[in-house]
């Protein structure tokens, strides 16, 4: 059964702890499946309107929401496969005199990393930071006492945009060389205009009020079964960001999985059919290739080929591997299942 989770609800099992002592679990574990994690970044646009949004029609000829608005908009997708414990594929090392298995390492997950030799460590995956936003200039900084004395809001929105007007005219006589004062070099004349674009942007924000943007991270998992074509992945909405797929204010994104049939083989199992002399109960994926692609309503925003152990088989490693005259360490990846390294040495 398919399944779709918003908000990282879903544990995609990459994890690089395991048990110091590898046997305190027993000798049963689980074979991976693969999963897919799209991660959003998505940008959040908080507009509040100002102090004097009422009047910014009036004095700066330009009309401004008077109510707080949230926008959200998808900066970027990224699709990173990784493994969960399929709870099907579970199988238990034969660990007796007959086979040469002194350990074997699982994840969290009782996912099986590796036997006989420690797994690779996985660096855990950082939490998204969003970078500091700079500190906001406090507009009342800028307004005169005039202004700070005037009776009413509406006579303090007028002597702001007189105010406003004013800094304009004087930049534009210094950017002309009109103005009196006229400053003596160009590093001078760089912070005189600097300083009145402050002002100005400080004082217009009390009209056209401020926008905060924040990037945040919303994760989408999706666990492939079979094939499928336009199948809904998630809604994304322009007001609410990301929305349940039963929500008809966001807009569709789709995903398409084919199964390319291609399944490399591996001389280390017992092929289909065949007999497994002396079975050592390790099992491994062969795991298949598989194309994604993702889809914003009609158009197709990214395409990606990977390999997944649902669409491969599972199959046993030769018994011989583990016997008592052979020393034979391997290492699985925790995504596919799939044998990443296997070495082997007659015993001495």
């Amino acid at each position: 059964m398919k399944k779709m989770l918003l908000f990282a609800a879903f544990c995609c099992g990459i994890l690089s702890t395991y048990a110091d002592n590898p046997m305190i679990d027993g000798s049963s574990y689980f074979l991976p499946k693969t999963a897919l994690r799209f991660t959003l970044l998505v940008e959040k646009t908080t507009y509040k309107p100002g102090e004097f949004s009422q009047y910014a029609e009036r004095y700066l000829k330009k009309p401004v929401p008077n109510e707080e608005q949230k926008t959200y908009r998808i900066l970027s997708i990224k699709m990173t496969p990784c493994g969960i414990a399929d709870t099907t594929k579970i199988f238990k090392a034969n660990i007796d005199t007959k086979h040469n298995i002194s350990s074997i390492y699982k994840n969290d997950n009782g996912v099986l990393l590796a036997v006989n030799d420690r797994p690779n460590a996985v660096a855990a995956e950082a939490p998204f930071k969003a970078a500091p936003k700079p500190a906001r200039r406090n507009p009342y900084d800028y307004l005169s006492q005039e202004i700070l004395s005037a009776g009413n809001k509406s006579k303090m929105a007028e002597l702001t945009a007189e105010e406003i007007y004013d800094i304009r005219d004087s930049r534009s006589q210094i950017t002309k060389g009109q103005a009196e004062n006229m400053p003596t070099d160009g590093q001078q004349m760089r912070l005189m205009l600097n300083n009145l674009n402050t002002q100005e942007a400080a004082l217009v924000s009390l009209f056209n009020g401020t926008e905060d943007i924040d990037t945040i991270e919303t994760i989408v998992n999706y666990v492939p079964e079979k094939p499928v074509e336009r199948e809904l992945l998630f809604r994304f909405s322009k007001y609410y960001g990301c929305v349940d797929k039963e929500d008809l204010s966001g807009s569709p994104y789709y995903i398409d999985i084919y199964d390319e049939h291609n399944v490399p083989s591996n001389s280390a199992t017992v092929g289909k059919g065949e007999k497994n002399k002396n079975d050592s109960g390790i099992w491994v994926n062969l795991p298949g290739k598989m194309t994604v692609n993702l889809y914003q309503g009609e158009k197709l925003l990214d395409s990606y080929e990977t390999y997944s152990a649902q669409f491969g088989r599972t199959e046993p490693l030769m018994g011989e591997l583990f016997s008592k005259k052979m020393e034979t360490k391997v290492r699985l990846s925790p995504v596919t299942g799939n044998v990443e390294s296997i070495n082997t040495e007659l015993k001495k």
